[in-house]
């Protein structure tokens, strides 16, 4: 489970939430982000691709696509007005040579904490 606290907004892989119950769902939201690498870094990780070992020149600019997917997500979940996301996941695909769309998903929901049992 993360919390993107500048969001506002709870995301988790799961189906819910431990301790909140999900009170209404809001629907898929989503963030897309389509990357590729420049001509000098297509030759920096092609030298690093040489030598082996991680290219982290591209580990790089997939997690800066990651991140700015999943900020985009959870700002398509705040429009909606949900303040959790549930079953959340990354999805990629190379739409060029080069060229990659990196998608994270979701549903939205808003939930409540659940109050604790009188003993």
């Amino acid at each position: 489970m993360a919390y993107a606290p500048e969001q506002q907004i709870w995301v988790t892989t799961a189906n819910g939430f431990e301790g909140y119950r999900i009170t209404k769902y809001l629907g898929i939201v989503r963030g897309i982000t389509v990357r590729s690498r420049g001509v000098l870094g297509q030759i920096g990780a092609g030298f690093q691709r040489i030598a082996g070992g991680n290219i982290t020149l591209y580990t790089e600019m997939c997690e800066h696509a990651r991140q700015e997917a999943f900020q985009l997500m959870c700002q398509h979940g705040i429009e909606k007005g949900a303040n959790g996301i549930v079953a959340m996941r990354y999805d990629a695909t190379e739409v060029g040579e080069g060229t990659t769309e990196v998608l994270a998903y979701g549903t939205a929901v808003v939930i409540e904490a659940v109050p604790p049992r009188s003993a």
